[in-house]
């Protein structure tokens, strides 16, 4: 049921039936015999594991913006590459629900909201602020959407096991990226947030309504917190989102 509040984005309803459903893809796909996928934001990572072959294109998701699933070779595991903000890369997640996929890693950048944060240190994310409009469709208003604590907790217990540098956060999701003003960005740091990002509060919510397994870990990227932007040449640091996304590959096969 639908119920009614002075701003459409805080009009909860609760209804599980939608007109489009992620079920619909059935009529065009056949369920997926893996259930596992990595999403992650860095091409070159994939670019490399392709040269590599150590992935191959698996099957393509048709649409206006075809969503490409590839498969790891030592691994049942598929890996796509995430699209920006959470209309695009949570609605997708959504969509591949229909098809099979129940366990999720996600593995992407962000932006620093604390200088000490260095570029490359890892963040396993704690929840996010709900500072877009996805997630509301999905869940009932909150300021805060929390990941799931035994998933959180194995991820931190396997980086633990491999000498993995890490830190637990929240992060700031927002749709706008040239709106991160400075008394904002200052707000959101009190409130707890280390790093913003445009998708985790979207990927969350759509978990938590299917009812799905997801982790998030951002790569600390350009830094936000200053008065003017620091890119701090994080796009540059191949060798490490290129062992990230290796580790969200062993990561979604244990949560």
């Amino acid at each position: 049921m639908l119920r009614k509040e002075k701003y459409p984005i805080i009009e909860f309803d609760d209804c599980r039936d939608a007109v489009i459903n992620p079920s619909h893809l059935r009529k065009e796909y056949d369920i997926l015999p893996y259930n596992k996928l990595v999403i992650t934001f860095f091409g070159e990572a994939i670019k490399m594991l392709l040269e590599e072959k150590k992935i191959e294109e698996y099957i393509t998701i048709s649409g206006e913006n075809p969503v490409v699933l590839y498969k790891f070779a030592d691994a049942d595991v598929l890996i796509t590459l995430g699209m920006v903000g959470c209309p695009a890369c949570a609605g997708n997640l959504d969509v591949a629900t229909g098809i099979g996929i129940d366990t999720v890693m996600f593995c992407g950048g962000g932006g620093v909201l604390d200088k000490t944060i260095e570029v490359g240190q890892l963040l396993v994310v704690e929840g996010a602020i709900r500072d877009e409009g996805f997630s509301y469709h999905y869940i009932e208003p909150s300021r805060i959407i929390y990941s799931q604590p035994d998933i959180r907790k194995s991820i931190c217990a396997y980086l633990e096991e491999n000498n993995v540098p890490y830190t637990q956060g929240l992060t700031w999701t927002t749709d706008a990226i040239c709106r991160e003003t400075r008394e904002r960005v200052a707000a959101r740091r009190e409130e707890g947030a280390r790093i913003v990002e445009m998708e985790q509060a979207g990927c969350l919510a759509v978990a938590q309504f299917r009812g799905i397994k997801y982790g998030g870990i951002i790569y600390a990227g350009d830094d936000v917190s200053g008065d003017d932007w620091d890119q701090r040449s994080w796009r540059s640091r191949k060798g490490i989102r290129y062992s990230l996304v290796e580790i969200s590959k062993e990561l979604v096969q244990i949560i």
